[in-house]
């Protein structure tokens, strides 16, 4: 969605001017230009040298600088950006550009500026509740500037409560929802994904699981989202953080947790993409104190019985939903993934191999291979699993959009 965009982000004095190198790298992994205008207090919190050498692109504070591109470069640099991101936004530059005034590189950009405005505010929770701040920033709400609504928590100024600017992946996937609009191919549809590897316990201490990281169900959550999709994305156990205005969250850690909220969202859904790795197994007794060695450290016998086979009772349910599962094979690995599309009852499938080196558990590549219920193959090269999840999702819609 980003690839190619042109990113203007302004930067202001305050503390979060550090997490403005995080943002620059997230727009420039997704192939996106970025320039950068800052006032002069933004650098006493974040060096010149760092902008330029991330964004790689001189950085603008001044109006009338020496080393400008142009005389009016407040103007050339407007004309070329597609959105203007303010990050951290203070209530001294928010106040200016409410009320008009152009005394710095930043503000005097700002006005030029005549597209799409992000402010992400970053200022003591005092500040963020004056009535004079506040009336700013319903000013500009109402003239068509988007307020990234920054967090609650601790502030470096030692008091606690709202005022913290959002964190930089957030920022991100606001910026890059806007420019998804473009395709909402998938609006009004709802779609279930499953992420993540799910954890039987053992004892207070111990369980059975596996190594699923959760990147490609939450990649396909997000790849959902931004076209448009209502996303209702389970996930076992996972250090991931989620957040898009499209996507709700529940968190799960086991099978039969899993199973109970997939059937829930399964009767209501337009389509099911199962990417989470469940356990198979689960303990019989769960011990209620810890299982200890012994003196000898004598042999201890699990007796497992079978989770919940949550692809197989979708398949069984199925309706008018597009199920799409996944399978991790490491021998004989399409006729195992041809035998569970048959089995599940699926529309398609996506095959992964553990012999592919950085691809499956782990990773932030993976290479796929898809099999659809017309015994069509799609082989696809090693990505990145954001680019693995397009692909998917492409395949998605050739079943949902006809």
């Amino acid at each position: 969605m980003l690839k190619d965009k042109k990113i203007i982000l302004g930067i202001s004095g305050g503390i979060a001017a550090y997490k403005a190198a995080f943002l620059i790298r997230l727009f420039k992994k997704a192939g996106a230009e970025v320039k950068v205008v800052g006032t002069a207090n933004a650098f006493e919190f974040i060096t010149r040298v760092t902008l330029e050498s991330l964004s790689e692109n001189k950085v603008y504070d001044e109006v009338f600088g020496p080393e400008n591109d142009y005389t009016t470069e407040h103007v050339a640099l407007t004309d070329w950006g597609d959105v203007f991101i303010v990050a951290p936004a203070t209530a001294n530059i928010i106040g200016k550009f409410a009320n008009g005034i152009a005394d710095d590189a930043l503000s005097t950009s700002l006005i030029a500026f005549d597209k799409k405005v992000f402010l992400a505010p970053a200022m003591n929770c005092k500040m963020y509740a004056n009535f004079a701040f506040q009336r700013n920033l319903d000013y500009l709400k109402k003239n068509n500037v988007d307020v990234i609504e920054p967090a609650e928590g601790f502030l470096a100024c030692g008091y606690e409560g709202k005022g913290r600017m959002e964190e930089p992946e957030h920022i991100f996937n606001v910026v890059e929802s806007y420019f998804s609009q473009e395709k909402l191919s998938l609006q009004n549809k709802q779609i279930l994904v499953t992420a993540g590897p799910t954890h039987e316990a053992i004892d207070p201490v111990r369980y059975i699981g596996n190594h699923a990281s959760g990147k490609m169900g939450y990649a396909l959550a997000k790849a959902l989202a931004n076209r448009g999709a209502k996303v209702n994305l389970v996930s076992g156990p996972v250090d991931i953080q989620c957040k898009h205005p499209n996507i709700v969250l529940t968190k799960v850690t086991t099978a039969e947790e899993m199973y109970n909220s997939c059937m829930t969202h399964y009767t209501t859904c337009d389509a099911a993409i199962m990417a989470a790795a469940v356990a198979d197994y689960k303990p019989k007794t769960i011990h209620q104190e810890k299982v200890k060695k012994g003196k000898n450290k004598q042999m201890v016998k699990l007796e497992l019985i079978p989770t919940p086979d949550i692809l197989w009772a979708m398949g069984e349910k199925k309706e008018k939903q597009v199920l799409v599962g996944f399978a991790l094979e490491t021998t004989d690995e399409e006729k195992n993934a041809r035998e569970k599309l048959k089995n599940k009852n699926l529309d398609f499938i996506i095959l992964n191999s553990l012999k592919d080196s950085a691809a499956g558990f782990g990773y932030d590549t993976n290479k796929i291979t898809i099999i659809d219920n017309k015994n069509q193959v799609f082989r696809y090269p090693l990505k990145d699993k954001s680019e693995v999840a397009t692909d998917i999702v492409d395949m998605l819609e050739k079943f949902l959009v006809k």
